[in-house]
């Protein structure tokens, strides 16, 4: 019986021995270590960096989440929650197949990080690992970076304000493929960095967005500073005094940053100051740009690029060019489902019907129905389709106005009558159009420009 007793009692102490050298990893007892301290201060009782971003850092693993285990604080921003360790908590992490671990020790009432590496493992990995950590961190302090906007005053300084637009990438609309394109490209860009210098060429970007007034250009920029967590710097050219005063603008802006001139045709073709075009040429890509303008994204906006002197628009000066067009059909559910959360509607068939006939708003013109008639999904698609009808009544009218002042009046034909017909019911269609939506910028687009029906109209309808 002692016998049988004795047997069984080597079996449990066995199996206990098999769990803990499973759990507590024995075989790592027979292995060589080293030890690196982070203190939080040092020895002069100065702050050490590296410190709070192995904090960071540890604070970020996947292993913290899942230990046994771990302290939950609020963050800074609202409803935000973090992990962090626990005084004398360990915590594992694998680099290149090496492990790893870090202890948060306190002695004396001074924090301090533990890293702990196998030896064998230290020359190959040390030095890449806590590049790595320094890697980690800048992401994450890019990515909870508060974004400024930057203005140009008189003097030729910069004016900061908080920039909390709310526009994101997901929010604007665009085809889709175009939006994966563009994400692919900046997420291409922000990692190219070694690319760029080892070609020689400065590290930055530059895109043309060009289209109607109203169809998300604006916006477009701000997404773009979001996702890439920038700062924009907004230049007002009619605020430059000269070439010189440009080049002090731009070299006081930072790194990381959206440098955009909006309206650019405009001061192309009538600009008011003493600034040359030159002088916008160096500027978009010239010595000093190439000097002061890594890192950075600029961005040019214009309504028309028709009649840009085609050395403006150039490789190099610009890289990208995006097309924003007025509203198609799938834009148009892009924006209902934003404004709307609507994805699929009944009167869908019969909006999608009218896009085809040609009749189209710019977003901002639907989005300001949407906005109006927000509580009822329904009567904002049946407004947005009286509008599109409105719209496409003008369209063929203006059409029908050019064919009939390009041709010579016959004696049979009233010319006096046809044109005041023509213009009461174009007079009528914009009253209308006001008086259901209180705003009128309708605009008949062509391959070549766009005819603006209210320049047309402004002294009837006073």
């Amino acid at each position: 019986m002692f016998f049988q007793y004795s047997i069984w009692f080597l079996a449990l102490v066995l199996g206990f021995v098999a769990i803990a050298l499973k759990k507590w990893r024995v075989g790592d007892w027979f292995q060589a270590y080293q030890l690196f301290k982070v203190p939080e201060f040092n020895e002069n009782m100065q702050e050490n960096y590296l410190y709070r971003r192995v904090s960071v850092y540890i604070n970020s693993l996947v292993a913290l989440e899942d230990s046994d285990f771990t302290n939950l604080l609020s963050g800074k921003k609202a409803n935000e929650i973090v992990l962090a360790m626990d005084p004398n908590q360990t915590v594992h992490d694998t680099f290149l197949g090496a492990r790893v671990s870090w202890t948060n020790a306190h002695a004396n009432s001074c924090r301090t990080f533990v890293l702990k590496i196998r030896k064998r493992d230290k020359r190959r990995i040390l030095r890449p690992y806590l590049q790595h950590i320094h890697t980690v961190f800048d992401e994450f302090e890019q990515r909870k970076k508060e974004v400024s906007l930057y203005m140009n005053g008189a003097d030729g300084r910069w004016r900061s304000v908080p920039f909390s637009h709310p526009s994101t990438l997901e929010t604007i609309a665009m085809d889709s493929d175009l939006k994966n394109r563009v994400k692919s490209d900046l997420e291409s860009f922000l990692k190219s960095k070694q690319y760029y210098h080892r070609l020689g060429r400065v590290w930055k970007r530059s895109f043309l967005l060009y289209g109607p007034s109203g169809t998300g250009k604006s916006s477009f920029v701000a997404a773009m500073a979001k996702f890439l967590c920038y700062d924009v710097y907004d230049v007002d050219l009619s605020r430059v005094s000269d070439d010189s005063d440009l080049k002090q603008l731009l070299l006081q802006t930072r790194t990381k940053s959206v440098i955009v001139v909006e309206d650019l045709d405009r001061f192309v073709v009538g600009k008011t100051t003493t600034l040359t075009f030159s002088g916008v040429l160096n500027f978009m890509d010239g010595l000093l740009n190439s000097c002061c303008g890594d890192e950075r994204v600029m961005v040019f906006t214009m309504n028309n690029k028709d009649h840009i002197d085609p050395a403006m628009l150039r490789p190099g000066r610009v890289d990208v060019h995006i097309f924003f067009p007025l509203c198609d059909f799938n834009s148009f559910k892009t924006l209902a489902n934003s404004y709307l959360g609507v994805k699929d509607h009944k009167l869908f068939p019969q909006l999608e019907e009218i896009f085809q006939t040609g009749a189209t708003l710019s977003p901002a013109e639907i989005g300001e129905i949407m906005i109006v008639n927000r509580s009822s999904p329904s009567r904002a698609l049946k407004s947005v389709i009286t509008a599109l009808q409105i719209n496409g009544d003008s369209r063929s009218a203006a059409k029908i106005g050019r064919r009939s002042a390009d041709k010579p009046p016959r004696p049979s034909d009233e010319a006096g009558d046809h044109s005041g017909l023509l213009c009461r019911e174009s007079v009528h269609t914009v009253r209308e159009f006001r008086n259901l939506y209180g705003f009128l910028r309708l605009k008949s687009n062509r391959k070549s420009g766009s005819l603006d029906l209210d320049s047309n109209l402004n002294e009837r309808l006073r």
